[in-house]
């Protein structure tokens, strides 16, 4: 039975995720912190983000390639920084931390400025600045990963899609977030059009041979947003990330160092980005806004900001005009009230995954496939 008009209660999908992520091992703590990013993106429209991965990470564990109990230590610390080794946990389950800890810095010595290196996917990463400006704070988070994108000029994968977030507070108004890959979309949403059934839109990606295609299975990379800026924004992403934290991602794969067939044999172009296991490294920024500008007075000029924008004369074919974050906090009031839609080849991984751990599935998917 077709089940894209399935609406879930987030409640019964957190907790499903939670028991999850604890029947294979991971603290429960952590799955709570794990189950509550998957929720963020879900609860936003982040849907490429949310539980479609969730298999995905479950085929990682079992490679030994995702963690759920790593030692997550502290490198090196200064007043304003500090310099994480998450031994491949869990994106969120680090980052989380992370950010906790770039705020305390921040309130101490105005600016943290935290870099983790060697964790795995960290999930809707507008997440982490919006944990900052809930502080009263800026934020700013930054990852980056294995190739996936075409660099401007090139037909293959060459730079990690690396994805990019701001957050600033405001007052009457939620906080502005700015969510983006460097990429057209993240890859998620590919995922999403594969459980879909549908082919997704032009402009995306491109195949192995470096040609235009609309088919997930055909898909071999993304391209970049803005062709040149996206590309160049991802390659000093990832100067600022890997390269800082001496665990390159992007040259060892391009080498053919990173390659499972060796370097530099066995390796067909499109092929880029899929040999060597899935890494991340990231920053986590936070900023105190009470350093530069009394706060109250901060949101309210945001807010001014916001309105004035607002205001503008429409162009033809919209209606309004809408800043960052805005979509995703309409998205979030309807599916806290009314459930998050799942699509039918999510839910039929779900209940895969249900019997695979022997856990109770959401009584809602249940019912529809019976």
């Amino acid at each position: 039975m077709e089940t894209d008009g399935i609406r879930v209660p987030w409640q019964d999908l957190h907790r499903f995720v939670t028991r999850a992520f604890v029947r294979i091992g991971m603290p429960d703590g952590d799955a709570a912190t794990e189950a509550d990013a998957i929720l963020w993106a879900n609860l936003r429209g982040v849907d490429s983000h949310g539980v479609v991965r969730i298999p995905w990470y479950l085929d990682n564990v079992d490679s030994g390639i995702m963690n759920p109990n790593p030692n997550i230590r502290v490198l090196s610390e200064a007043a304003a920084t500090a310099f994480i080794e998450a031994d491949r946990a869990f994106g969120p389950v680090v980052t989380a931390r992370a950010t906790d800890m770039a705020v305390r810095k921040a309130k101490e010595a105005g600016v943290g400025w935290v870099l983790i290196r060697n964790h795995t996917h960290q999930g809707a990463i507008g997440q982490y600045p919006e944990r900052i400006a809930q502080n009263g704070m800026a934020g700013l988070a930054i990852a980056c990963a294995q190739p996936n994108m075409v660099p401007f000029g090139a037909r293959v994968a060459g730079l990690n899609n690396s994805p990019l977030s701001i957050c600033v507070p405001a007052g009457r108004h939620a906080p502005l977030l700015l969510d983006m890959a460097t990429s057209v979309v993240a890859f998620g949403k590919l995922m999403v059009a594969a459980d879909s059934g549908v082919p997704f839109a032009s402009g995306w990606a491109v195949d192995a041979n470096g040609n235009p295609t609309t088919d997930p299975i055909q898909f071999a990379a993304l391209l970049p947003m803005g062709g040149a800026k996206g590309s160049g924004m991802a390659l000093l992403f990832e100067c600022l990330t890997s390269i800082m934290a001496a665990n390159a991602l992007v040259q060892p794969v391009l080498s053919g160092a990173l390659s499972t067939a060796g370097p530099k044999q066995g390796k067909r172009d499109s092929d880029i980005g899929r040999m060597a296991p899935h890494n991340q490294n990231s920053i986590i920024a936070a900023i105190d806004i009470g350093r530069f500008a009394n706060i109250d007075d901060y949101k309210a000029r945001v807010d001014d900001l916001i309105d004035s924008l607002k205001s503008l004369p429409t162009a033809d074919g919209f209606e309004e005009i809408l800043v960052p974050g805005e979509r995703k906090e309409r998205c979030y009031a309807d599916r806290v009230s009314n459930g998050i839609p799942l699509p039918s080849g999510t839910a039929r991984s779900l209940k895969a995954m249900a019997e695979q751990l022997n856990i109770e599935l959401p009584r809602d998917i249940e019912s529809q496939l019976g």
